[in-house]
């Protein structure tokens, strides 16, 4: 075992229960996580909790981008990328279009990522249109895709709180793959990762319920999911 995966897992060892204990999360699903191979866990997203339910609720380690700022500094960079995290540029322009390509290598090794479609936080509670980014890193990684819907996390911690909420249920449900084979052999553009984009939003809305809006969530934050 690396001493990035030690890590990982130390902190995962750590969290994980009391978590457990603070809000009783349930999972139904996760037989459609693939043992092996490459896969990306595609999620609405309502809290910043997000990102720490969903690992602990996986066997397998899970991935997730974040900005290169917090990897600045040689202790914080061996933190960071121990914790999994991927560094990306989010400055603006070309880089942030080329911010998911970080999550190439990862994917091609076989490994979980966890990305948020909506590209930030719902300001509202409904679903917001997906970025296509998600399905263009798919694709290049021939990658499984699971939508994933999140119930209850907003509630842990609402847009404005400081501290997590104890008390609160939360819920986590693993669709079955997507289906891309439409896609596979068609000369990918912007149409066509829009349209896979799409019929992701769609799988999530299944699982979660929530109110579809056909346009992209206003940026309240930085969360590399576009």
């Amino acid at each position: 075992m690396t001493a990035v995966s030690t890590l990982y897992s130390l902190a995962k060892a750590a969290v994980a229960p009391a978590m457990r204990v603070a809000w009783r999360p349930k999972v139904t699903g996760l037989e459609n996580v693939p043992a092996t191979g490459p896969v990306i866990m595609a999620s609405n997203h309502l809290s910043v909790i997000d990102s720490f339910i969903i690992p602990i609720m996986m066997a397998r380690p899970v991935y997730f981008l974040a900005k290169n700022e917090y990897f600045e500094g040689p202790v914080m960079r061996t933190i960071m990328t121990g914790l999994n995290q991927i560094p990306v540029d989010r400055s603006g322009g070309r880089a942030s279009l080329m911010a998911l390509d970080a999550a190439l290598p990862v994917l091609r090794d076989g490994q979980v990522l966890g990305i948020f479609p909506e590209g930030t936080r719902s300001p509202d509670g409904r679903l917001y249109r997906g970025r296509p980014g998600v399905a263009k890193l798919a694709l290049d990684a021939g990658a499984t895709v699971l939508p994933v819907g999140l119930l209850g996390t907003e509630r842990i911690q609402p847009i404005g709180a400081r501290w997590p909420r104890v008390g609160a249920t939360v819920e986590m449900r693993v669709g079955e793959p997507l289906d891309l084979s439409p896609w596979r052999d068609v000369t990918v553009d912007s149409r066509v990762l829009r349209e896979i984009a799409a019929a992701l939003m769609a799988e999530i809305q299944k699982l979660t319920g929530q109110e579809y809006v056909g346009r992209y969530a206003p940026k309240r934050e930085a969360t590399p999911a576009q």
